[in-house]
């Protein structure tokens, strides 16, 4: 089997096992965001757990996505106590229309197919030591399966606590138990992965923060 597919297969058979995908309504969505656009819906807004830096921009992402990692906060896979608090509050069907409603923001614009430039050579290295684009696209913007996040463009500090957070281990508040990523992630230093975040968040992307009023 061609390797560069093992972790595309090993992530797909992962989420697998999520729960069956519940119909989705945008317009259900946009009346259960409430306890999401006091971060996300705010452009710039930084949280300060584990560590000072932007939220992401989930406008535009996958809804498949957005799910997937609601799922893993409700789960405890992944650990932030704030999301698990406000993911656990949420049935499969709201989870689906959040997630319908924010993947809907982005469809006014779409990021380019192929990049019109090579990646600089340090963040070319670490690109392909991780292996990135098996899964999440030759742009980064066009992952393989709706289940992987599209990054381009997205915040590098954002990502760089989310790779930090695959390296993290034992710790009740902190970490992330995807095996995949975990061992993706495992062998950068930090600031390989400030090279490597830095250079994402720089590409064409769809992700973006539309504001929302606190008053709807």
């Amino acid at each position: 089997m061609n390797k560069l597919l093992i972790p595309a297969l090993a992530l797909a058979a992962l989420f697998g096992a999520l729960p069956a995908a519940q119909a989705q309504d945008a317009k259900a969505g946009e009346k259960k965001i409430a306890m999401c656009i006091g971060c996300h819906g705010i452009p710039g807004y930084q949280a300060s757990f584990p560590e000072i830096h932007k939220v992401p921009m989930i406008a535009g992402q996958n809804a498949k996505y957005i799910i997937s990692a609601l799922t893993a906060y409700k789960k405890g896979d992944r650990k932030h106590p704030t999301m698990r608090s406000v993911a656990g509050s949420l049935s499969d069907q709201d989870m689906a229309d959040v997630a319908a409603f924010y993947e809907q923001q982005g469809k006014d614009g779409e990021a380019p197919a192929q990049l019109s430039a090579e990646a600089p050579a340090d963040a070319a290295d670490l690109l392909k030591r991780g292996n990135c684009v098996s899964c999440h696209g030759a742009n980064l913007s066009r992952p393989i399966d709706p289940s992987y996040p599209k990054l381009a463009g997205q915040h590098a500090d954002y990502l760089y606590v989310a790779l930090k957070a695959y390296q993290t281990d034992k710790n009740p508040q902190v970490g992330r138990n995807n095996a995949i990523m975990k061992g993706m992630a495992a062998p950068y230093t930090h600031a390989e992965l400030k090279v490597l975040t830095a250079y994402i968040a720089s590409l064409p992307g769809e992700l973006k923060t539309v504001p929302q009023s606190r008053f709807r």
